[in-house]
C-alpha cells in the first residue's frame, strides 16, 4: 500500500523570464519546480530555507534556489497569493 502526498505549495500559473529559457533546459526546469512545490527549497542557507518555511505557513512569497545541469543558477519565485510562479535567473530579478 502506498501513500500519496499532495503537493504543500500551489503554484498558479508557471512562467519563466525568456533569459531563464535561454540557459537552462525544460528538464532542469521541471526536476526544480518538483522540489519547489514539496518543500525542498534547493541552494539556500538554514536561515533563507527557515524563511520559507514560515512563508509557507503564512502565505507570503517564496523563493528558491537551485542549479542547472550546465552549472546555471536560477530561482523559482512563488507569489505571496500563489497566483504565479516565476522561474528566473538572478540578473533577471
Amino acid at each position: 500500500m502506498s501513500t500519496r502526498t499532495s503537493p504543500s505549495l500551489p503554484l498558479g500559473q508557471i512562467v519563466a523570464t525568456p533569459n531563464a529559457l535561454a540557459h537552462i533546459t525544460q528538464t532542469d526546469i521541471t526536476l526544480a519546480l518538483a522540489r519547489h512545490v514539496v518543500g525542498d527549497w534547493g541552494d539556500l542557507c538554514a536561515e533563507d530555507k527557515e524563511v520559507n518555511n514560515q512563508a509557507l505557513a503564512e502565505g507570503m512569497r517564496i523563493l528558491s534556489a537551485y542549479q542547472a545541469a550546465n552549472g546555471t543558477k536560477f530561482w523559482i519565485i512563488t507569489e505571496a497569493d500563489r497566483s504565479v510562479t516565476t522561474v528566473l535567473l538572478p540578473e533577471d530579478y
